[in-house]
């Protein structure tokens, strides 16, 4: 019995602090963090008005150059992932982690109830829904990209980029956790969702299709910040996080933690390469 607390507390420790480098991810290099604000004051139209001095377009330009080149690409990619697993380990974050475990404990209790209490009958409905809602979000990403180079949209080009690093990002951090805490699937072993038993990629903690779907939904919600699109993007997030749970392939905690990744992991990737942004931001810098 001490050994499973054990287990549970040092597994719990482990998410914690990933779930801070998500809930921090937000933060920019110190080279750019002059220009970080809170999303909350990032925008207050619904669009950029394009109009640029020559010196910010030349800004602008150096800004997008980097994600022309996949050596650039992988290697800011490896500079994303850098700040990203050292993030929780930063003394400003230990009320976070602090914070999770508290909160990680709460929801872990919670989930064998959870699930013990959804019916067997219509699974599968549930798992199309979400695959269709990871899909779904994955083409739009990919539609983006291609139209953005074919019409030579650089808004667009810039988001399908954007929201396939994201995803990248975030699949990295979810294979990690999903290792190192071995959580078995709600319909594997007795159904209680224990720890370091499936070490595996297709464990339980975090989910995903979760993750993935709210990390690209992120970057949209950002490159395009209109009521309808971020109600889109985040409505389709919410819609296979709670469907992985009502089809009994993930406990609510994990599509909880993988949605909190996803979604802050996709606002640091917008905020660290993104054009836009860093346009705005130039725009209202005297």
């Amino acid at each position: 019995m001490k050994s499973h607390a054990a287990k549970l507390v040092l597994s719990g420790a482990a998410c914690a602090s990933l779930l801070s480098v998500a809930a921090t991810a937000q933060w920019l290099p110190e080279s750019m963090l002059s220009l970080a604000q809170p999303v909350a004051q990032q925008f207050h139209s619904t669009d950029y008005d394009g109009s640029q001095e020559p010196a910010q377009q030349n800004k602008a330009q150096s800004a997008s150059s980097s994600d022309r080149s996949l050596t650039e690409l992988l290697k800011r990619g490896a500079i994303d992932q850098k700040q990203i697993y050292s993030a929780p380990f930063h003394r400003r974050n230990l009320k976070w982690d602090a914070l999770f475990l508290v909160a990680s404990g709460g929801l872990i209790a919670a989930d064998k109830h959870v699930t013990g209490a959804i019916p067997h009958d219509n699974l599968s409905v549930s798992q199309h829904i979400s695959d269709a809602g990871l899909y779904s979000t994955v083409a739009t990403t990919g539609i983006l990209l291609v139209s953005g180079i074919l019409k030579k949209d650089e808004r667009a080009r810039e988001t399908g980029i954007l929201g396939f690093e994201a995803f990248a990002n975030t699949l990295a951090v979810s294979a990690v956790t999903q290792l190192v805490t071995g959580r078995e699937r709600p319909l594997e072993g007795v159904g209680h969702g224990r720890f370091w038993v499936n070490n595996t990629l297709g464990s339980s903690l975090p989910s995903m299709h979760s993750g993935l779907t709210w990390c690209m939904a992120s970057v949209l919600a950002h490159e395009y910040p209109r009521p309808w699109v971020q109600l889109l993007a985040f409505g389709t997030a919410t819609t296979v996080s709670v469907t992985r749970v009502t089809g009994l392939k993930h406990f609510p905690t994990d599509a909880a933690v993988a949605g909190i990744f996803g979604y802050f992991i996709g606002q640091h990737i917008f905020h660290a390469h993104s054009r836009f942004f860093h346009e705005h931001h130039d725009q209202k810098i005297p």
